[in-house]
């Protein structure tokens, strides 16, 4: 073994356990803080807390159906647009792509101010429900819903694809849903935990928009018990790490059965 292969494990060993330490150290952190009793020992009465209390089980309900909300809202905006776009008006490409990334450019507060006045209709139509808070969550996972489907849809060709269903008779809808969605799934599934983490991380709108998701409900939280307030943290973190493994399993299991037809 030369000496530079040797250095190359090195180095590579030291980056991982750095990037380890950089990642595992804050969730260690908040481990022990949550589980700490004043005077020595340890509980677990932070976590137990967490299934007691009913604003925090229903601020998690909350975030899981706005999650799943938008994931849905998401998917039927974005892809049938870009694969519409792509057979259709490829000319509009760049003003889709300019304006699915404009939410980056401007600050969640401005959104918010400049979307009061239809969040009044909706609160008209839909009632008082935090659920109307999907409607700004679809807009705010575009720019990164984007570039996921994006890049599924480039390697792929959907013109031929699209050509050969409508030749033997399938729909749009049909050549959509059965042809094209099955080549794209893994930047849809990418796009979909992309969204789920967004929206179960996402304070800004909530708090100003005044309702109380699991962000919102982890600060407030936060003021009257500290420690109940990291583990909820430590488990959100946790379940989307989870979230991310299951969803990683379940693509791979997807392609092995793919692969095996």
């Amino acid at each position: 073994m030369t000496a530079s292969r040797v250095l190359g494990r090195l180095v590579r060993g030291l980056l991982i356990a750095a990037f380890a330490v950089f990642f595992l150290l804050p969730l260690v952190a908040l481990l022990d803080f949550s589980t700490k009793v004043r005077g020595g020992g340890r509980s677990g009465e932070a976590w137990t807390g967490l299934l007691d209390d009913p604003t925090m089980s229903q601020a998690i309900v909350t975030s899981l159906v706005l999650a799943a909300l938008t994931v849905v809202g998401m998917v039927v905006l974005l892809v049938p647009t870009m694969v519409w776009v792509r057979l259709r008006v490829p000319g509009a490409t760049r003003l889709v792509e300019f304006l699915c990334l404009l939410p980056l450019t401007i600050p969640a507060l401005v959104i918010v101010v400049g979307s009061s006045n239809v969040y009044t209709w909706l609160r008209y139509f839909f009632g008082d429900t935090s659920l109307v808070l999907a409607f700004s969550y679809v807009v705010l996972v575009l720019p990164y819903a984007y570039r996921a489907v994006d890049a599924s849809l480039s390697a792929i060709d959907v013109r031929t694809l699209s050509e050969a269903a409508r030749s033997l008779g399938a729909g749009w809808w049909t050549v959509i849903a059965r042809i094209v969605l099955p080549n794209i799934w893994p930047g849809v599934l990418g796009a979909a935990f992309i969204s789920i983490a967004l929206v179960l991380g996402e304070y800004t709108f909530a708090s100003l928009l005044n309702y109380e998701t699991l962000p919102v409900a982890i600060v407030l939280l936060g003021k009257s018990d500290a420690q109940t307030s990291m583990a909820a943290a430590l488990a959100s973190i946790l379940f989307a790490a989870v979230l991310l493994l299951l969803l990683s399993f379940f693509d791979r299991g997807r392609r092995t059965m793919s692969g095996g037809k």
